[in-house]
């Protein structure tokens, strides 16, 4: 599994906007990733040192929908977050700071 198959994209929130001045960053990635791949590959695609990563698994929601035919019911899918912590002596990632 390369490294661009591991971080599917940046998760960007209120919350993680708030973080990304303590060098934290989120990201949503694949769902078979363990911390060890998923450091990995950050430190593969962004050209830095990574301290910590923390990951979760979010679960999906349920949805309903009123239609002619009655109400559906569906679900979100589940995925997996990763909260990635630089090192102090790595350089900030410049896709997070075009954005502060």
């Amino acid at each position: 599994m390369s490294a661009y198959d591991i971080i599917k994209k940046p998760l960007l929130s209120e919350k993680s906007y708030a973080t990304i001045s303590d060098k934290k960053y989120t990201f949503v990635v694949d769902i078979n990733a363990n911390k060890i791949q998923i450091k990995q590959a950050v430190e593969e695609i962004f050209k830095v040192k990574v301290k910590q990563v923390n990951t979760l698994i979010v679960k999906g929601k349920e949805k309903r929908q009123n239609t002619k035919n009655g109400r559906s019911v569906g679900r979100t899918s589940d995925y997996k977050k990763a909260i990635v912590w630089l090192t102090n002596e790595s350089k900030p990632i410049e896709f997070f700071e075009s954005l502060n």
